[in-house]
């Protein structure tokens, strides 16, 4: 299979003719139609987030069941299917109470050593030499994913548009539903109206928001962030953000605020932007170690709740948001905004790193 290999950092991935992988015990193989463009990726290929090299990268996918393991029931071959990016273990202490997001093994095995739950990549060369798998590594032809992490797509939903769902639809969702608990009449405002900061625009609706002020430096990404219903927007680059958020919620700021840029300014923005008893959701990743400088008096006094988010309970999110596209209660392809093709992976990454993508943009592979 042809896949996109990232050796060091400082190089571009190069397309590399892999051996075909083979699901194990309670996994699938994936024949991947198309895998999502995202910041987490561009993290590691700047080097801002340790993992372990060589890998693939990718891991916001859909496509078609090629194989199951004997032991895999739900899924059969020629199901489609979007496969989530954290792959959840299903028996781990958190996994068992239903916080997916927090699967211990994902974390230990996949996000720090590349390698599946049995300690082992599926992923080598022809000469033998392992690379490191990045959730599913979906910048391939075929992918092996545990089953647990794959979920059937209805026949209304696009099978390319569909591989948002397995990450910037549902870290979205989850940020807006379990961890900022929003509720019809509360007023937000979303720091970043990227790729995942433009589906929380759409849940912050769907669910009822009264105010949703946007905030972004670029006049293109605030535009869109309308359409997907923004009634207020601010662009950071000519105006200070928080001022101008309380200037438009009559001084108070708002219940709510998203940040989905993972920047210690933006971060502290966001702070600033939440009224006395509000809550600021964290869902950007940050590189390295990034700090943000939160004021403690101010929080202790105010009541002011910081919580950080990341991804979504996939198990019970996922087949959800399937339910909630299929029906037209959001829409995946107004986020999507290029496509390209696998041989130009890195022009892919190079315009979201030179911020040019509005929305999403997805790599088509087959």
């Amino acid at each position: 299979m042809k896949a996109a290999v990232f050796e060091k950092v400082g190089t571009p991935m190069v397309l590399e003719d892999l051996p075909d992988p083979s699901p194990r015990q309670g996994e699938v193989l994936v024949k991947i139609a198309a895998c999502g463009v995202c910041h987490s990726d561009l993290h590691v290929l700047k080097g801002e987030l340790a993992f372990p090299l060589p890998t693939v990268l990718g891991h916001e996918i859909s496509g078609t069941i090629k194989a199951v393991a004997p032991d895999v029931t739900h899924v059969k071959p020629g199901d489609r299917v979007v496969g989530s990016f954290i792959m959840p273990c299903g028996h781990c202490r958190q996994c068992v109470r239903g916080r997916d997001d927090l699967c211990e093994p994902f974390f230990a095995m996949n996000r720090l050593k590349g390698v599946l739950y049995d300690g082992e990549t599926r992923l080598h060369r022809s000469s033998g030499a392992p690379l490191a798998m990045y959730s599913m590594s979906g910048l391939a032809e075929y992918a092996v994913v545990p089953a647990t992490a794959v979920f059937p797509l209805p026949d209304e939903l696009d099978l390319y548009e569909s591989c948002i769902l397995g990450c910037a639809v549902p870290t979205a969702f989850s940020a807006v539903r379990h961890q900022a608990e929003l509720v019809p009449g509360q007023s937000v405002a979303v720091v970043g109206a990227g790729g995942v900061g433009s589906n929380i625009l759409q849940f912050a609706c769907l669910f009822g928001a009264s105010e949703i002020i946007a905030v972004d430096i670029s006049d293109e990404k605030l535009e869109a962030a309308r359409r997907l219903g923004a009634t207020h927007v601010v662009n950071a680059a000519r105006e200070d953000a928080a001022s101008a958020v309380r200037s438009m919620t009559g001084g108070q700021g708002v219940d709510i605020v998203f940040e989905a840029l993972g920047r210690s300014e933006t971060v502290l923005s966001a702070y600033n932007c939440v009224r006395d008893g509000g809550k600021v959701v964290v869902v950007g990743l940050a590189p390295g170690t990034e700090a943000a400088p939160i004021e403690i008096t101010r929080l202790v006094r105010r009541s002011i709740t910081v919580q950080g988010s990341y991804g979504a309970r996939m198990r019970t999110d996922v087949p959800e948001l399937t339910r909630l596209a299929a029906g037209g209660r959001f829409s995946t392809s107004r986020l999507i905004t290029r496509r390209f093709r696998l041989d130009q992976v890195n022009d892919a990454y190079g315009a979201l790193g030179r911020g040019e993508i509005t929305g999403r943009a997805i790599v088509v592979i087959e």
